[in-house]
């Protein structure tokens, strides 16, 4: 198996958004990380949260808890965890937390605009945990983080069978949190949810949707890889590569509820799918020029 890594850089310079492209640009060695945190500028709100549609599920300009995560892990992702955009971000988590420290799917003002129907404000808060987890990842330590902290391991010692999401974002927060050993303890005991292939299905999603080993464990090294075996990495890693589609890029496997989003969400998805083929060998990276 072969990717088309042309074809890939191809398909994002013709459909991607500029944030992805400027990803992509920074995984090929083209820019620094500032290029990339001068796009996020653009999808940060006065408060300092991040709205604008940058999660493409959510189309709001106002800021949410799912754009402000995926801004969080974007910096993560090109190396800053220092800077004045995560601490306007952390306190604009604190100021819109709930008492317990808990945050939702989608603000009360965000369901007046167009957002993917799966996604309602009084869903589940389990953006908590990923929240929580990527703050963790940097500098930042509101008072919030403890407050948030506190209530994610309650909650994961008292959920027998969490949602596949809360699984997903529950290992962010296990991947990151100071306290290695009881992390690790709670990591094991999601051993019993995954499959033959380390998935698990996501209950009222689209015929056949799951997530898979390297969605729940994406990074090399991270404690969350304690659950899967090497055959599961690689099998799921052939099958990251098989799915490069024919104009160049990957596609994702839950709603499209949209054009736009679709398209959003691929530009993403095909920048996200060069990262994890980088990471783990797969590809080897040059700059375009």
């Amino acid at each position: 198996m072969r990717t088309d890594l042309h074809a890939a850089i191809q398909f994002a310079y013709a459909n991607a958004r500029l944030l992805d492209r400027r990803r992509l640009e920074h995984l090929l060695g083209e820019v620094p990380p500032e290029a990339v945190v001068e796009v996020l500028r653009t999808y940060q709100n006065a408060d300092g949260g991040f709205g604008h549609a940058l999660e493409p599920d959510m189309r709001a300009p106002g800021s949410e808890p799912s754009a402000t995560l995926l801004a969080l892990e974007t910096l993560a992702e090109v190396g800053v965890t220092d800077h004045p955009l995560i601490d306007a971000a952390a306190q604009w988590i604190a100021s819109v937390a709930s008492p317990e420290g808990t945050l939702p799917q989608m603000s009360a003002s965000g369901a007046g605009y167009p957002h993917a129907p799966f996604i309602n404000p009084g869903g589940p808060t389990f953006l908590t945990f990923a929240l929580a987890g990527a703050l963790w990842g940097t500098k930042a330590r509101p008072g919030w983080l403890e407050q948030a902290t506190a209530w994610c391991w309650q909650e994961l010692e008292q959920v027998e069978r969490p949602h596949t999401y809360t699984v997903v974002f529950a290992l962010r927060f296990l991947d990151a949190v100071p306290d290695h050993e009881r992390a690790c303890a709670a990591i094991d005991r999601f051993g019993t949810l995954l499959d033959e292939d380390g998935c698990i299905p996501v209950p009222g999603g689209i015929e056949g949707e799951h997530v898979n080993p390297l969605d729940l464990s994406p990074h090399p090294g991270s404690r969350s890889r304690r659950l899967f075996g090497t055959d599961q990495i690689a099998a799921d890693l052939n099958r990251l590569e098989t799915h490069q589609l024919e104009d160049g890029g990957w596609d994702f496997d839950f709603l499209h509820w949209s054009p736009g989003q679709a398209l959003d969400w691929r530009g993403s998805f095909t920048v996200n799918a060069l990262h994890r083929l980088h990471d783990h060998g797969r590809i080897q990276l040059a700059p375009t020029a």
